[in-house]
């Protein structure tokens, strides 16, 4: 019997168009790797050791906020910090809480933080089941607010179990006469999440000072807002306790701006 020769089975011809798509793709992942190498990508955090915690990159001016929890405080020690370029600009210092209680180092704070000339403001803490006409009273009664100084503030983050409009009302009194007194818009301080269930659009012209940890850019809140607070366990030179840090959102001429005239 003859034996068949084998044909040999031919390879398949790429298309002109088909190996220049392979030359391309190639191409593009070489540029792509070469890209990874050498390119970093925009940083939204930096740590920083001798804070103790992660900073947002996109903002120029840090702050704190403190109150009888950071005890004795060391305001010089505070002032001269700054690792790269990154330092303390501002205070938010606690002062009053419900109807007649006073932070017991709101005095000192007040007059060292003023004397290292670090622009300062002043907040009361709020409890929605007190006299709100008694609290702003409670407050006037012991902030005494000059040029430089930042606006007042009220704390608005606890419900004390009381419906939404109930904490609104309230609050709205307490804003009101503070105006009306140091004839400046108070700053309304509170969490993304209280601020959506307990307060929202009826309270959307005041500046807000926002508290929303560990988030890397900015606070997912829906309106606009003039301060995070973005840390609560961070370090000072000159405080011997874990201190909130903040940044603000604006340049250094909206800040000035800011400031009682």
């Amino acid at each position: 019997m003859a034996v068949r020769k084998k044909r040999k089975k031919r390879k398949k011809q790429l298309s002109p168009a088909r190996r220049a798509l392979i030359a391309f793709l190639g191409a593009l992942a070489i540029l792509t790797g070469v890209l990874l190498i050498f390119h970093k990508p925009e940083l939204e955090v930096k740590k920083y050791p001798q804070f103790g915690i992660e900073i947002p990159v996109d903002y120029a001016i840090h702050g704190i906020d403190v109150s009888r929890y950071q005890k004795t405080i060391v305001w010089d020690a505070v002032k001269a910090m700054n690792i790269d370029n990154i330092r303390i600009g501002f205070a938010f210092i606690k002062a009053t809480e419900g109807e007649k209680d006073t932070d017991e180092q709101f005095k000192r704070n007040w007059k060292q933080a003023r004397k290292v000339k670090l622009p300062c403001g002043a907040y009361h803490f709020f409890i929605p089941s007190k006299d709100p006409r008694k609290q702003a009273a409670n407050f006037i009664r012991n902030v005494t607010l000059s040029p430089g100084d930042l606006p007042p503030v009220l704390d608005v983050e606890q419900a004390s179990n009381l419906p939404p409009a109930v904490i609104q009302a309230g609050a709205k009194i307490w804003l009101d006469l503070v105006e009306a007194h140091y004839k400046v818009k108070p700053i309304l301080y509170t969490n993304a999440d209280f601020y959506e269930k307990n307060l929202g659009r009826n309270f959307d012209g005041y500046p807000l000072w926002v508290a929303h940890y560990y988030e890397k850019r900015k606070p997912r809140v829906k309106r606009s807002w003039l301060i995070w607070q973005h840390n609560d366990a961070g370090h000072v030179n000159g405080i011997n306790a874990y201190v909130d840090f903040n940044v603000f959102n604006g340049d250094t001429a909206a800040f000035r701006s800011m400031l009682i005239k």
